[in-house]
């Protein structure tokens, strides 16, 4: 997670909101990495999860991702763990929750639907403060400037 961390301050670097994942195999490597890029690249679903797995999918030589982590600063939304469950991973771990678009409990719990034909297994709060904190000082930052202007 805390490569994920690095990721997301790239993205407030960026000037993109700071989320940031990491696709990592059971022995720790680093398989794909991304922030989001939704500004940057004038596309709605270059959310920090999907350039991740985007880059570890390239890695792999294929679209499924059995047996990996994806770690991520922000809880997932619904088009994120959508990718998450047809990626196949093995397990998504992330930091702090989103209560306004989270689909891993928050908001929806997309991976807990039983008639989905794949599930992996979720881990919240990881390093939740860090993550959070993140978030709330970009967001707090931004209104100043919005304020201001």
């Amino acid at each position: 997670m805390a490569l994920a961390l690095e990721q997301a301050q790239a993205a407030w670097q960026a000037g993109e909101v700071p989320v940031g994942a990491v696709v990592a195999d059971p022995q720790g490597r680093v398989l794909g990495v991304g922030y989001n890029r939704t500004i940057t690249d004038s596309d709605p679903t270059a959310h920090a999860e999907i350039v991740a797995l985007r880059a570890a999918a390239t890695h792999m030589g294929n679209y499924r991702l059995p047996g990996l982590t994806l770690y991520v600063t922000l809880e997932p939304c619904v088009m994120c763990i959508g990718a998450m469950l047809h990626a196949r991973l093995a397990r998504v771990a992330y930091g702090a929750s989103d209560p306004k678009t989270g689909a891993c409990g928050s908001v929806l719990d997309v991976a807990a639907i039983q008639r989905l034909n794949h599930h992996t297994t979720i881990t919240g709060g990881v390093l939740a403060e860090p993550c959070g904190d993140l978030l709330r000082r970009f967001f707090r930052e931004r209104r100043a400037k919005e304020s201001t202007a």
